[in-house]
């Protein structure tokens, strides 16, 4: 992108040099702007991967050792924007998995490329190898600087001749002590523990926001290939699953690595103070086909502990409530703004596309005011599909958590007709049908309204089609089990699955 005299002398501070901050630099460096990066944290060890996931601290970012993976989204954008990036990132180990990859064994026999394939794919690694290849990338850049070791205590602020809160800079401190840094524009990319909101608040411009819980907390464990070793075959049995009480993921890593994560709901809390041990984490995935080849003993080694992550929350916040900025200056990126259940892997998504919408709209406004609404809209109007498909999604989750955990529950007939449809319906329909599982995910990866797919004709007119069919007819084309019923499980952990049940029942009387 070429860039103007306007924008090449527009100083930009960003807080935080997570991958938020990262795709702000990405996206506002190629303008010509001047973007310094502050962070708090100390920067990444010199050496290679291994070393950084060693012993990489960063404080600041409580999901460094998550799983994670770049949706189809995040990738283009990178492929399209900064193709030495993904040069970059796949030299240092980092997985390209293409729509083939995801297709089942029956799928890929009959399969034929089709236009934007070749685009569908999850770039996959760890989080620490990411960081660092973009950190190194970002560095690189001209105008980019990155400071680390400063501690953002707030933001320096003054009123305009009309009144408004006008943001010019920030406030912290580094080994050299207390200092301000100024500039024309504020990026708080700090993620979910920014002050910034509070400090809002407490200068008389409150950030309307909506939050709820996502019902769910994590747990992640990493694991190396062994010598000679490679990764079992897919295709055979899902990597992923839901049990309803329990959901699992394997996530690719780069250099022989690999990571899996379980999910387990808020209220099955004899399952959650279990799944940190790693005997019992180790146990849960040996009672879990599509697991057990990835663990075998004889092919992979744990490398870490079990981190957990809870405390997880859906969050929107409104910087412009009715057109009216709540501050000049400063401009949300990442989860300061929009926070969103891990599950889907949307998070790094949303902060990229956050970055490039403020790149337009800075290019295609110059007034401050102007600046703050258009950039609130074009998030809400980009990303609000997504964030309440999402929540919708959660929401059912929470639900079907509760009614395992409800004895004699039945659903109601509109509630077993819905999930005949997407049981016996979309998924089966998506097993069958290559064009239709590519529909389906374009929407997954953000590459077009998420709904979308489901809404054309064509595609439910294929889907009631194997709905009609019958369980009967259909039945070579539902997956194999991926896992025991609760009680089951909880028998081969030695826990029991009455405590949850009565602890939910106490609670309801």
């Amino acid at each position: 992108m070429t860039h103007d005299s306007e924008a090449a002398r527009e100083q930009v501070l960003v807080i935080g040099a997570g991958i938020a901050g990262l795709c702000t630099a990405l996206a506002l460096a190629p303008t010509g702007r001047a973007v310094t990066l502050v962070e708090r944290d100390d920067p990444p060890p010199t050496g290679d991967t291994h070393e950084a996931f060693r012993d990489w601290n960063r404080r600041g970012v409580g999901h460094l050792r998550q799983s994670h993976a770049f949706l189809a989204r995040l990738r283009s954008l990178i492929k399209a924007e900064h193709p030495g990036l993904l040069k970059d990132l796949v030299d240092a180990g980092c997985r390209e998995i293409g729509f083939v990859d995801m297709l089942s064994d029956s799928l890929r026999k009959g399969y034929a490329p089709a236009d934007g394939d070749a685009d569908m794919a999850v770039l996959t690694s760890r989080r620490t190898t990411l960081e660092l290849v973009m950190r190194r990338y970002v560095e690189r850049l001209a105008g980019v600087r990155i400071v680390s070791g400063f501690f953002v205590e707030g933001l320096v602020t003054g009123r305009d001749d009309a009144g408004a809160l006008v943001v010019r800079g920030l406030r912290g401190e580094d080994a050299d002590g207390p200092r301000e840094l100024l500039a024309d524009l504020v990026v708080d990319a700090a993620g979910r523990t920014s002050g910034v909101v509070e400090q809002l608040a407490a200068e008389g411009a409150p950030v309307p926001e909506t939050s709820e819980t996502c019902g769910i907390l994590y747990f992640t464990r990493h694991y190396r290939l062994l010598e000679g070793q490679t990764e079992p075959p897919r295709g055979k049995l899902p990597g992923t699953g839901d049990l309803g009480f329990l959901k699992f993921g394997v996530f690719p890593g780069d250099n022989g690595c690999f990571s899996i994560t379980l999910c387990v709901p808020e209220i099955e809390e004899e399952l959650r103070k279990a799944v940190v041990r790693p005997e019992a984490f180790e146990a849960i995935l040996n009672q879990l086909p599509g697991m057990q080849p990835w663990v075998d003993p004889a092919r992979a080694e744990p490398v870490s502990r079990v981190f957990g992550m809870g405390d997880l929350a859906s969050r929107w916040r409104d910087f412009a409530p009715e057109g009216r900025p709540v501050a000049l200056g400063l401009f949300p990126v990442g989860d300061s703004l929009v926070r969103t259940n891990p599950l889907y892997g949307r998070g790094c998504s949303f902060a990229a596309v956050e970055a490039y919408l403020l790149r337009d709209v800075l290019a295609a406004r110059s007034d401050a005011a102007g600046r703050a609404v258009a950039y609130a809209g074009k998030v809400a109007e980009v990303l609000r599909p997504y964030y309440d498909n999402m929540q919708t999604q959660d929401r059912a989750a929470i639900r079907r958590a509760r009614h395992i955990l409800t004895p004699g529950y039945r659903p109601n007939l509109s509630s077993r007709v819905l999930k005949s449809f997407f049981e016996d319906g979309v998924a089966v329909a998506t097993r069958a049908d290559v064009a239709l599982l590519r529909e389906a995910l374009r929407g997954f990866h953000m590459l077009e309204h998420p709904e979308a797919w489901l809404k054309r004709p064509a595609n439910l007119a294929k889907i009631v089609g194997f709905w009609a069919r019958g369980r009967r007819a259909n039945a070579a084309l539902y997956p194999p089990k991926v896992g025991p019923e609760r009680a089951a499980m909880f028998e081969a952990l030695g826990l029991s699955p009455q405590l949850d049940i009565d602890r939910l029942a106490a609670a309801a009387a």
